[in-house]
Order: C-alpha cells, then structure tokens, then sequence
C-alpha cells in the first residue's frame, strides 16, 4: 500500500484557498482606506498581493507534498510564514491550515509497504 499523503494535500489545498481570500481581503481594505485617504493603506494593499502570491505557492506545496514530500512541505511552510508577516492577523487560519500539513510534509516518512 502506497501512502498517498491525501490530509497534507486536502489541509494545504484548504489553507492556499483560504490564504486566497484573506489576501484578497487585505487589499480590499486597502483599497477602501486608499479611497478615505489613510495613510499606509497603499502599503496593506501591496502586502495583500504579495500573501495571494504566498498562498498560490503554498497550493504549488499541496499538489508537491504527494510526489516529493519534503519540497511540498516546505513550500507549505514558507507560504504561512511569508503570509503571516505580510498581513498578520488576515492570515492566521491560513497560516495554521499551511504549517500543520507543511509540518508533516516534512517530518513523515515515505512509506511503501507492500502487503504479501
């Protein structure tokens, strides 16, 4: 039986598409306080995109973890770092849903064990 490593792809997919919609959040508040003229709201914006392009990666992770284990999970880790320090808070279910199947991407063995 063959270890196909399907919770780290689901949790990782889960986590990118929800990295998704926090990045695209972040630069619609920025968006909205770039109109009534706050100051740094043009720098949340930027931050914003800079998370979707963390998660999209953080995706490219899920889809690695199943064929090269270690690739994938770090990708899955730099992605919830990276997010968390570019919109902090925005990424905190995100970032959870990417460190956890980045983890076990990482620290689980490839397991080929073939039953007789």
């Amino acid at each position: 039986m063959e270890d196909k490593r399907t919770v780290e792809f689901v949790l990782g997919l889960i986590g990118g598409i929800f990295g998704i919609i926090s990045g695209i959040g972040a630069v619609g508040l920025g968006g909205l306080g770039s109109a009534v003229g706050a100051s740094g709201s043009t720098t949340v914006g930027g931050l914003g995109i800079v998370a979707i392009l963390f998660s999209v990666l953080g995706i490219v992770g899920a889809v690695f973890v199943r064929t090269k284990g270690k690739l994938g999970g770090a990708f899955m880790i730099i992605a919830a770092i990276g997010g968390f320090i570019c919109i902090s808070y925005f990424y905190i279910l995100p970032g959870v849903l990417l460190i956890i199947p980045g983890l076990m991407g990482l620290l689980k063995k490839n397991q080929s064990i073939s039953k007789k």
